[in-house]
C-alpha cells in the first residue's frame, strides 16, 4: 500500500511537506498504535498502545498526521458536559490525514486520500441534508452522547487486552489511526495544493467561526459587529467578519492579551468587561449608535448571551450564539424584547454542509481569503498532549497542533 507521510518540524510553522512512502498493506487487519486515552474526567492522558479494528459498512479508517485541541475537548474530559459519561474514551475531534482504508459501500473516498474529520457529518440522503435550510444530519449529526460506530453499535477501539475504548463526537483523532462513518470525512484539495497541518483546523474551529460570519449571519460589507468570547472560534469569526468587509469589530474579553491577537484578525476596538463601570452592552451601544448589526456569542456564559442580545441594533440586530452552555439556565431574555426587532439564533459548525461545502472553503483558506498561519500559536510532539492541555487551560493557547 502507498500512503502519504507529512515530513514536519513540530517546532516551527513551515510548510508540511508530503511524501509517498510504501507501508505493509493493513487494509482489513487490526492496526496497533499509540493514542491518548482518558480514564476518568479531569485524568491526565495516558499515551498507550491500542488497537484500531477495521472500517466496516461505509466507514473509513483514517491515518491522522495533525490533531488539535479545542475548548469542547477540554469541557468533555474535565466533565463539564454529557460527553463524560463513557471511559475509556479517546477524545479528540479536530484532526487532518490521510485515508488508509474504506469500508464496503464507500464510493466518494480511497486510500491516499488527504481528509479532515468532522464531528457534524452529512450522508447526503437524509432529509435534513436534502434541505438547503439547514447542515444537520439525521443520522451522522453531532452527538456528544455517541460512543459507538452506528453499524453495529460497537467500538472500532480496544486496549492491547481487547476492552472496549470508546469514541467521542464522531471522530476520536487523539490516536494516530482512527475509524470514522464516511459521512464524517471530507476529501481535501490534492497534497500538492494543500497544506494539512493548517486544514485541520477546519475540522471544527475555524469553520465554526467564519462560517457564524458567512454562513449563518451573512455580515455585509460595511456592518457593525460585536464578538464575546475571544477563543478561537471568536477570532474565527473576526476573521470572517474582516473578510466580509465589516466596517468596525469589537472585541469583548476578560484577558487584554486577546486583543493584542484579535488585531491581526480584524478587530477594530476592544473592550474588557472588568474595565467598565457600565453595562458592556450599554458601552457597544455609545460605540456604535445605537447597536451593532451583528453580535456573537462565543463565549458561553448565560449572563454574556444577555449582553451580547442586547449589544445588537433594535429593529434589525442579529445575534448569533455559538458558545457551549452547560448550565442548566434558561435564555436571560424576556419574551418583549424580541419584539424590539432584534433577532437570535444559534450556528452549529457554522451553517457548512461538510462534504459538499467545506472543501471550496478550504480552497478559500490556502488562497488567502481566510488567514489561518494566525490561529496556531503551538505545536508538539502528540506524546505532549497533556501540556497540551495545560496551554488550553492557561489561556496560552488558541490551537495547540499535536504532530503524530
Amino acid at each position: 500500500m502507498i500512503v502519504q507521510i507529512a515530513e514536519k518540524k513540530p517546532t516551527d510553522h513551515s510548510p508540511v511537506v508530503v511524501k509517498m512512502v510504501k507501508q505493509d498493506d493493513t487494509r482489513g487487519k487490526i492496526i496497533t498504535c499509540k493514542a491518548a486515552v482518558a480514564y476518568g474526567p479531569g485524568e491526565p492522558f495516558v499515551v498507550e498502545q491500542v488497537q484500531v479494528h477495521p472500517p466496516q459498512k461505509m466507514e473509513v479508517r483514517i491515518k491522522i498526521l495533525f490533531t488539535s485541541i479545542c475548548h469542547t475537548d477540554l469541557s468533555a474530559w474535565q466533565g463539564e458536559n454529557e460527553a463524560q459519561c463513557a471511559y475509556p474514551r479517546i477524545f479528540g475531534h479536530e484532526a487532518s490525514g490521510i485515508v488508509e482504508s474504506a469500508g464496503e459501500g464507500v464510493e466518494d473516498l480511497k486510500e491516499g486520500d488527504n481528509v479532515v474529520a468532522i464531528f457534524n457529518g452529512e450522508c447526503g440522503e437524509c432529509g435534513y441534508c436534502k434541505r438547503e435550510e439547514t447542515n444537520k444530519c439525521e443520522r451522522f449529526g453531532v452527538n456528544p452522547m455517541k460512543k459507538v460506530m452506528v453499524s453495529d453499535g460497537k467500538s472500532r477501539f480496544a486496549t492491547v487486552d481487547g476492552r472496549p475504548i470508546y469514541h467521542f463526537l464522531n471522530t476520536s483523532t487523539f490516536s494516530e489511526y482512527t475509524v470514522l462513518d464516511s459521512a464524517c470525512v471530507v476529501k481535501l484539495p490534492s497534497a500538492t495544493e494543500v497544506d494539512l497541518k493548517k486544514l485541520t483546523l477546519l475540522s471544527c474551529g475555524v469553520s465554526t467561526g467564519v462560517g457564524a460570519a458567512w454562513n449563518t449571519a451573512n455580515v455585509s460589507s460595511g456592518s457593525t459587529v460585536a464578538v464575546f468570547g475571544l477563543g478561537a472560534v471568536g477570532l474565527a469569526v473576526a476573521e470572517g467578519a474582516r473578510a466580509r468587509g465589516a466596517s468596525k469589530i469589537i472585541g469583548v474579553d476578560i484577558n487584554p492579551d486577546k486583543f493584542i491577537k484579535g488585531q491581526a484578525m480584524g478587530i477594530t476596538d476592544f473592550i474588557n468587561p472588568r474595565d467598565e463601570k457600565k453595562a458592556v452592552y450599554e458601552r457597544i451601544r455609545e460605540m456604535t449608535g445605537g447597536g451593532v448589526d451583528y453580535s456573537f456569542e462565543c463565549a458561553g456564559i448565560v449572563d454574556v448571551l444577555r449582553d451580547a442580545f442586547l449589544s445588537a441594533h433594535q429593529g434589525w440586530g442579529l445575534t448569533v450564539v455559538l458558545g457551549i452552555h452547560p448550565s442548566p439556565r434558561m435564555l436571560p431574555i424576556h419574551p418583549m424584547e424580541l419584539f424590539d426587532g432584534r433577532q437570535i439564533v444559534a450556528s452549529v459548525f457554522g451553517g457548512f454542509k461538510g462534504k459538499t461545502q467545506l472543501p471550496h472553503f478550504a480552497k478559500q483558506c490556502m488562497h488567502g481569503v481566510v488567514k489561518l498561519d494566525e490561529f496556531i500559536t503551538h505545536e508538539l510532539p502528540f506524546e505532549q498532549i497533556n501540556k497540551a492541555f495545560e496551554l488550553l487551560v492557561s489561556g496560552k493557547s488558541l490551537r495547540c497542533v499535536l504532530h503524530l
